[in-house]
């Protein structure tokens, strides 16, 4: 009997454990409700973690940017396209008719700028995001850039940009569409990328794809503070990649 006893005390623990996990995986799970369902929504993403945000440092003036712009000590800054080394920084941190930012004006040809993380790697699959602060002047538009682990450039069909005022975008990563972009000349090329992996991304940045025209209106970006919403990936050694610029 005492046998018999301990056995059914053990089974019901295990059918009370797998009940409680099973509820638990439940509860934690986003739930719709059936008129969801009979209009074929689906159950949404969990929200990514904020991966990185870089607000740039206030700077005395114009300068070019350079690495003692970034504030974020996990951050390197890197620039891109024939005139990338244009980019210039002014403006000040709090200052909402001015904030802290890159401006592309002084890029005679197409140029962008992007952060690589020294320790990880971003996955920016499922809900991953981008927010930003932008102001633009002329056609241009700010697009988003990514260096994948493997070396490989894409930008991101989304593009954000207001004449009138300085003006926060947020937008998924999931619902662009990407092109293989060339970063030395900041040129696009190809086909629609169906399907990249995105599962490893080693740089974020933006890219300004139009040739600017210098001090006073006419054709240029502005980019002021910036994060990234995604799951971070530890870089090892195997999976560390270098760049040259």
């Amino acid at each position: 009997m005492r046998r018999v006893f301990v056995c059914f005390a053990l089974i019901s623990c295990a059918i009370v454990c797998a009940a409680f996990g099973q509820q638990s995986g439940q509860e934690s799970a986003p739930k719709l409700t059936p008129e969801q369902i009979r209009l074929g929504e689906r159950a949404p993403l969990p929200r990514a973690p904020l991966f990185f945000r870089e607000e740039w440092k206030t700077v005395k003036g114009e300068q070019g940017a350079t690495q003692d712009i970034v504030s974020n000590p996990n951050l390197d800054l890197k620039l891109y396209g024939a005139s990338g080394k244009e980019l210039q920084t002014l403006g000040k941190v709090g200052d909402e008719t001015n904030p802290a930012h890159l401006w592309t004006g002084l890029c005679t040809t197409p140029c962008g700028a992007a952060l690589r993380d020294r320790t990880a790697f971003v996955d920016l699959t499922g809900a991953a995001k981008i927010r930003w602060l932008t102001k633009v002047s002329g056609l241009h538009k700010v697009h988003p850039m990514v260096k994948l682990a493997d070396g490989t450039w894409l930008v991101g069909s989304h593009a954000d940009g207001s004449t009138a005022d300085w003006l926060q975008g947020e937008f998924l990563i999931s619902e662009m569409r990407w092109l293989k972009l060339d970063p030395e000349k900041m040129l696009t090329h190809g086909n629609w990328v169906e399907h990249p992996d995105l599962s490893k991304v080693d740089e974020v940045g933006f890219a300004d794809l139009m040739p600017s025209s210098g001090h006073g209106p006419g054709g240029w970006s502005d980019v002021a503070w910036i994060e990234v919403y995604g799951k971070t990936v530890k870089r090892d050694a195997a999976g560390a990649t270098t760049s040259s610029k």
